[in-house]
Parts: C-alpha cells; sequence; structure tokens
C-alpha cells in the first residue's frame, strides 16, 4: 500500500504509543498468517480442484461452493465463500470502488467438500474452521470467543455473536445509539422510521463492538438483525447470496479503525476552508442581495467561509435555471463570474447545488468516445458541470439521487473528487453529499438530510453523528436549526444547535424560512421567504414575538470566533483522520474503552482527543447532566478543576455549552478570523491544562494544495512535563518550519493564568512556570 504521506503525527491515546501513519500501514501489511495447530489438519485444508464426490460438496444457496479464509493483516481475518463455476474454479470476487486495490495473501484455508472441524493459529488467537455447514469461531489465546459465523447452507443467511455489549456503526441515520435491538434493512435514502428526526440513511456495512471486535460486511447487500444476542445477516436476494466476504477485524479500537480504513481508504484532506462557517441560501431575490449578504458577514465581523446557494426548483428562485440545470439564474446571478470574483475577494467561497437528471450512473470521468456520450456516464455527467465550475466555483452540493444504487452512489461521490482534481489538480475539492456508501470518506461529506426542526431532532442528531464518525465517515453534519421549520424553531433551539454545530465537522446553516438561519436573522421583525406550502405534519411558522430576539447574534459570534480561535486544534485532529482513519467527533468508547459508563454515553463526545463536548438538547434546560471520564477535567468557561470517573450537574445559561479539557492537554488556539485563510497578526496561544504530563503534535500546511503529500508541513511538537511545570517546544525530525519565521507563540497555564511569551524559529525551546 502507498500511503500519501510518511510523517509522524501523534495517536494521543491514553497509556499507548505515539504512532504513524508509516507506522500504521506497515503494521496492516503485515500478514498473521494462519498456521496449523499440533494435531489438526493440513494447513491447506482442501485442493479445491480435486475430484470431490457430489455428496461431499460444500453447497450454500443450491450452488456448488468454496470457503476460503484469508489472513490479511495480524488484526483482520477475511472469510469468503465463492461460487464455484462448472470447471470446478471458484469465480473470483470482481473489483469495486468500496475496497482499496491492494494485494491480497493468498487464502490460508480452502474448502470446497464437508470436512472435519481443522484448527488453525493466527497470531495468539485460534481459528476454528468446519464446513458442515460452513462456521468459523475465532478464540483469544485463553479460550474465550471472539467471534462466530455460521452460514445456513439452505438460505445462505449468516449468524453472529453480538453479545451483551453496545453495537457502533452501520453509517448513518436509525436506530441510535446502540445499533442493538433493531433491524437494519441498509437502504440509503431519505425516509424510514423517525426520518424527521434522525435524517437520511446512509448504511455502511461495518459493525463495531467494545469487545474488540468489528466486522466489514464487503459482500453481499442486506439486512442485519440485531434485535437478539444472536445477529442475523440476510442477503436481499437469492440470487445475491454468493459471493459472501466478510472481514472480522480483532483489537483495540484506534486497531479496529485503521483497519478499516485499510480497507475502504483514509479519509480525504480537505481544504482547510470547509472546516469554516458555511453559510446556505435559498429563495434569492437579486444580485444585491447576494452581494449584501456578504457585505453584511464583513461589516459584522461574523466569520464565514464559504456561500452554499440552492438551485431553482426546491426554491422558486435559485442560482440555476431549474432541476438539473448548469446554467445561472439571471435574475440574481446576471454576471457570475464577475460575482464569484467579488465575492472570492472577500473571501467567500461559492458552492453550488446539484440534482441530478439521470436515473444511473456508471462509468468514470476518463470515459472516451461512445461511453463518454452516454447520458448516464460518469464522463459525460460531469462534462456538464465544467463550464460553470471554470466560473470560479469551489465546491458542489450534490443533492437527491435516492433512487441510484450503493455502487452509483459511490461513484457519484468520486466523480466530484476526480472531476475537480482533473480541473484543478493541485487544490483540494470539496462536495457535500447526501448519499453514499463505504467508502465516502476518500471523495467527499456528507450531511443528515431534511431533519425537522425540533428538539427532538436536535437530541437525535448528535448520536447520528458520533456513529457516523464510528462508520469510517469522519466529515459529518446537520443543518443547523434543523431543515424544516416548525413552531418549535425559537431562537433557544436555534442558539443550541449552532452550538452543537460549531463542534461538527461541517459547520453549516441551512433550512427552510432560510433569512432565520441567518446569525442576525432572529432580530430583524422578518421571516424572509417562508417557503413551507406542501409541508405537513409538524412544519410551521415560528411565533412573530421570536423574530425580535436581540440575544441569538451575539451568542452565535461567541461561537464562531471559537471555532475559528480553534482551527489549529481542529485541522490537526483532521489530519488524524486522514493518517489514523479517526473520527474527529470521537464516541468516548475510542479513547476510554476499559470504562463501561463512557461506553455507552451517546449524548456527548470528544472533540479530538482533549475537548469533551456535552450539548444542550433540553428546551429551557438550566443544567446539563454529563459524564467525565477518569482523571482531571477542566471547565473550558471557568478553568474550574474537576475529578472525572463521575456524572456531574453543569449549570447552563442559554449562551453556554459545556466544554471540558482534561489534564495533560495542551491546546493550541489562533486569532479571530474573518474566513479560515485569513493571516492576522496575532500569535499562536498554547493553552496549557496541568495535572499530568501532556504531549501535542500541532500541525499546519498551506490548507488548500496537494503539497504536503511531498512533505511541505510543519509539525510542531509540544510536551508538558507536569513536575518541573515546563513546557518544550521542537519540530518533528520530518517537517519543516513554515511562515511566519519567527513566531510569537504565548503559552498560558489554565486555572492560574499564568503566562511566558516564546519566540520559535524551529530550534527547540523551552517555559518554565
Amino acid at each position: 500500500m502507498k500511503s500519501n504521506s510518511g510523517e509522524p503525527i501523534a495517536a494521543s491515546t491514553p497509556g499507548s504509543e505515539r504512532i504513524s501513519r508509516r507506522q500504521v500501514l506497515a503494521r496492516l501489511t503485515t500478514t498473521g498468517g494462519l498456521v496449523g495447530v499440533r494435531g489438526a489438519r493440513p494447513f491447506s485444508a482442501a485442493d479445491p480442484h480435486a475430484h470431490t464426490h457430489e455428496n461431499e460438496r460444500l453447497v450454500v444457496g443450491g450452488q456448488p461452493a468454496e470457503l476460503s479464509i484469508t489472513a490479511v493483516t495480524p488484526h483482520t481475518l477475511r472469510v469468503s465463500i465463492l461460487a464455484v463455476g462448472a470447471d470446478g474454479a471458484a469465480k473470483p470476487i470482481d473489483e469495486d470502488l468500496v475496497l482499496i486495490p491492494r494485494e491480497w495473501p493468498l487464502p490460508a484455508v480452502r474448502f470446497n467438500s464437508k470436512g472435519r472441524t481443522t484448527v488453525h493459529a493466527w497470531n495468539d488467537r485460534t481459528v476454528h474452521v468446519a464446513c458442515n455447514p460452513p462456521d468459523i469461531a475465532v478464540h483469544e489465546k485463553g479460550g474465550k470467543l471472539i467471534q462466530r459465523l455460521e452460514v445456513d447452507s439452505a438460505t445462505g443467511t449468516v449468524t453472529f455473536y453480538c453479545g451483551r455489549d453496545p453495537l457502533f456503526g452501520l453509517g448513518e441515520g436509525s436506530h441510535q445509539f446502540d445499533r442493538r435491538r433493531a433491524l437494519y434493512p441498509m437502504e440509503h435514502g431519505q425516509g424510514g422510521p423517525q426520518f424527521p428526526e434522525l435524517g437520511g440513511r446512509m448504511p455502511v456495512p461495518w459493525l463495531a463492538s467494545p469487545a474488540g471486535w468489528a466486522f466489514f460486511w464487503h459482500r453481499p447487500l442486506g439486512s442485519f438483525d440485531l434485535r437478539e444476542e444472536v445477529g442475523r445477516f440476510q442477503a436481499r436476494d437469492a440470487q445475491s447470496l454468493l459471493p459472501l466476504d466478510i472481514f472480522l477485524v480483532v483489537g483495540r479500537p484506534f486497531e479496529l479503525y485503521a483497519e478499516l480504513a485499510a480497507l475502504t481508504g483514509f479519509p480525504h484532506m480537505p481544504p482547510r476552508w470547509a472546516l469554516g462557517y458555511l453559510q446556505s441560501h435559498r429563495t434569492l431575490s437579486s444580485r444585491e442581495e447576494v452581494l449584501q449578504e456578504a457585505k453584511t458577514f464583513r461589516e459584522k465581523k461574523l466569520p464565514c467561509d464559504a456561500f452554499i446557494f440552492l438551485g431553482t426548483g426546491f426554491c422558486p428562485s435559485g442560482w440555476n435555471t431549474g432541476h438539473g440545470s448548469f446554467a445561472f439564474n439571471e435574475k440574481v446571478f446576471p454576471d457570475p463570474q464577475r460575482m464569484i470574483q467579488e465575492l472570492e475577494d472577500e473571501g467567500f467561497k461559492v458552492v453550488l447545488h446539484v440534482v441530478p437528471k439521470m436515473k444511473d450512473l456508471h462509468g468514470s470521468i476518463h470515459d472516451s468516445g461512445s461511453e463518454a456520450e452516454d447520458p448516464e456516464d460518469a464522463a459525460h455527467y460531469w462534462q456538464e458541470h465544467i463550464p460553470t465550475f471554470r466560473l470560479g466555483v469551489s465546491g458542489w452540493w450534490p443533492d437527491e439521487g435516492d433512487w441510484l444504487s450503493e455502487a452509483a452512489c459511490l461513484l457519484r461521490n468520486r466523480m466530484y473528487w476526480e472531476g475537480s482534481r482533473l480541473e484543478r489538480p493541485n487544490i483540494r475539492p470539496f462536495a457535500l453529499h447526501r448519499n453514499g456508501y463505504a467508502g465516502i470518506e476518500r471523495y467527499g461529506w456528507l450531511w443528515s438530510g431534511d431533519i425537522d426542526s425540533t428538539w427532538e431532532a436536535l437530541a437525535a442528531q448528535v448520536s447520528v453523528g458520533i456513529n457516523a464518525g464510528l462508520s469510517g465517515v469522519p466529515y459529518w453534519g446537520t443543518d443547523a436549526g434543523g431543515f424544516v421549520t416548525t413552531p418549535e424553531l425559537t431562537g433557544e433551539l436555534y442558539v443550541r444547535w449552532f452550538q452543537f454545530s460549531a463542534f461538527c465537522p461541517l459547520f453549516r446553516s441551512h433550512g427552510r424560512t432560510w433569512k432565520l438561519r441567518l446569525p442576525w436573522g432572529w432580530n430583524t421583525g422578518d421571516y424572509g421567504p417562508t417557503e413551507l406550502s406542501g409541508y405537513g405534519g409538524k412544519a410551521g411558522l415560528p411565533d412573530p414575538k421570536e423574530l425580535h430576539n436581540a440575544h441569538v447574534e451575539p451568542i452565535c459570534r461567541k461561537y464562531l470566533e471559537l471555532r475559528y480561535r480553534l482551527m489549529p486544534y481542529t485541522y490537526t485532529a483532521v489530519r488524524e483522520a486522514h493518517d489514523l482513519g479517526l473520527p474527529i467527533m470521537r464516541a468516548l468508547w475510542l479513547h476510554y474503552p476499559d470504562d463501561p459508563v463512557a461506553t455507552l454515553r451517546g449524548d456527548e463526545y470528544l472533540w479530538g482527543r482533549d475537548i469533551l463536548v456535552a450539548p444542550v438538547t433540553k428546551q429551557g434546560a438550566t443544567s446539563r447532566r454529563l459524564y467525565l471520564p477518569r482523571g482531571i477535567w477542566y471547565d473550558f468557561w471557568t478553568e474550574e478543576e474537576l475529578k472525572g470517573g463521575r456524572e456531574i450537574d453543569r449549570p447552563v445559561d442559554l449562551e453556554t455549552l459545556p466544554l471540558y479539557l482534561r489534564a495533560g492537554a495542551l491546546v493550541p488556539m489562533g486569532p479571530i478570523k474573518r474566513y479560515a485563510e485569513e493571516k492576522p497578526d496575532d500569535p499562536l496561544r498554547i493553552n496549557i491544562y496541568p495535572g499530568t504530563d501532556g504531549e501535542f503534535t500541532l500541525y499546519e500546511d498551506d490548507g488548500s494544495s496537494f503539497n504536503y503529500q511531498r512533505g511541505e508541513t510543519m509539525r510542531l511538537k509540544m510536551f508538558w512535563k507536569n513536575d518541573r511545570r515546563q513546557l518544550s517546544l521542537s519540530l518533528a525530525e520530518v517537517s519543516r518550519m513554515r511562515a511566519p519565521t519567527p513566531r510569537q507563540i504565548e503559552t498560558r497555564i489554565a486555572s492560574t493564568g499564568e503566562v511566558r511569551e516564546l519566540v520559535f524559529a524551529g530550534r527547540p525551546v523551552e517555559a518554565r512556570f
């Protein structure tokens, strides 16, 4: 396998060594081969091409079959059942976009006939393989069962052990937070039970357990029934029973997610501006309105990085002339290239909404000839984007597509990535999708669809976001405020949702009655375009009294400024996602796997390694009950020191989102910016949370290009020695100093407020307190 970079980066797991992507990849490409256990059948249990009596042949779903077991890595075991052709040879699994191309090890165990159980060693585990019916059990060294897969020879139904621990993953949407006790059809798109609260579904067939195992179900597509201790997987139809291709992954949480990333791809490195605030717009009245919104953001000094414009069709007057159109609506964009440039000059990127016309999508952007003439070929469809893209558009918002197959959804994800790179080879693409499949993390972002503006929806989205991250999809977010306006959408609900969104990878405000999604929209006395005709359910308008709420804008400002000040910390967490396959919104389980209380918390999460976020999701709340894992924690706002390993009640007012920092955290913060790439002169601040030793490696690159793949990065290593009260700064060996050089750095001890100023020019420096 090839990595984008071999540069070291701290994984920062408690009690674990610092690891780099190079080390991760080295571990993943080292095969933990199966070897025969003394007294068992030979290592290669059967010659698949040898003559087999008809009554002894392995048959699954009425088809002659071959069972193969492959030790992919020391942590991943591949279990495959392949159809056998008339010539007696197993039919190989077709390549697809889901799995990253790689050199797979040869199967260690192959059966095409019924035989007695064989036992094999896999590192310090044992693998018991039987074939009548197919039955694969993996045990720890001491004999404890890790996982068991049994295949019903007649129906192809696969059963496995769920255990009593919670189960995580399965993508976006549906029953939350623990995935047990529900049936998952694994269908994508908007709809399904509790859609107004849980949002769209983008299934990922990855199921992870705190017991130390996970599955990635490559083939076939089907449903998961997790309502009992024994889980069941059923293919969608009898014709797709084979091939069956399942990856069983065993290890600690960080190892599970490194293995998943090695299978379906490490997350892409997005442009830094995509981590800023993105303001979405719907019904537009004129050119002047578009540019006035930009002017208002800058006059009010409210940070914002991008304007996202809806197309005409879902609103009466959007950026284009209708669904599927790439022609600008001249009423509001009479001179699009000039307008886009004016917005760009003020630091705003432009992202455009797109609805596909085709019923299927296939092929590649590199297709030519007759293939590229097919309207449903990716090359043909991407060509329609190019004239608009060349006007200076920075990204796309591909909407709809629920009718596309999983393969077509992923192909569409890839099309926007590869097409954008073909036009701008050294600029990182941006595309915000509603549909996709396992592997989307290589190409784009995901948002949760058209949810209602209700308190119930806000509460549900917290766990939806955490599970999206636990499914290998780190770049996720919601429509801040919810999409379908209801009478519950008050200034209070909008503020609470905005606070939560400030700690989601995607920080975007969008929805019907879109003027209320502007930070200042709650104090104008005007709804703006309401856009609620035809909506039933809970749809409706807020009380008109809510349109004179002067508290909303200053609170939005507070969290906008905090988001931008935390950009150095957040961008480092993004690089960790890219290097290690970790989410940015991290379930407490990832860092506290031996804490059963932390493992069960789906209403709070870690932002990166060090910041605990506890969104307030109840109307009229005056306190927030939350759990602090073991250790010492600091209240971000008051810097009060608290002992963890317990629940606490944190008093809250409307402007307070409870945030906590663990002892030993080193949190870099930058200046307030109008947009992410603005370069003010204020120094970097490093906030030190004492109580134990700590370390952090700040990551920087240019934020927009692929030059990081050529080593044009800076990694600033920070070490805090608590007993000496000493902070040390140095450059990582494989990185280089980036401008400005030298740098003014302010270091500060939380709780005491002690400050030391440093000048860092690339050579090691220390500060003592």
